[in-house]
């Protein structure tokens, strides 16, 4: 959650990561419980998320790179993403994992 100043847009920051399964890759948005921004649709805001990370990391590279450093069952954070309800990115710590 972020704090929004007076005559601002509400934003949210939500954590990005990959759970590795034994045949898969998962891309996990981590929703704050107590959301600031009006988000009506989850489905969309994790949609959001999802395309605000794949702007600013490579998705090949990344989903190599997280394949290297981890195993079936654990996951690896990628950052988090702080979004507006009309997908506008106000700020992100994302970075792809050191293999």
């Amino acid at each position: 959650m972020t704090d929004a100043t007076e005559g601002s847009t509400p934003a949210d920051t939500f954590g990005v990561s990959i759970g590795v399964d034994d045949d898969a890759l998962r891309f996990l948005v981590h929703v704050p419980s107590d959301l600031d921004a009006a988000w009506s649709d989850r489905d969309a805001f994790q949609r959001l998320v999802e395309e605000a990370v794949w702007e600013r990391l490579d998705r090949e590279s990344t989903l190599r790179a997280v394949g290297t450093v981890a195993d079936a069952g654990e996951r690896v954070e990628l950052g988090t993403v702080t979004l507006t309800a009309d997908g506008t990115v106000v700020d992100h710590t994302l970075a792809t994992p050191e293999p």
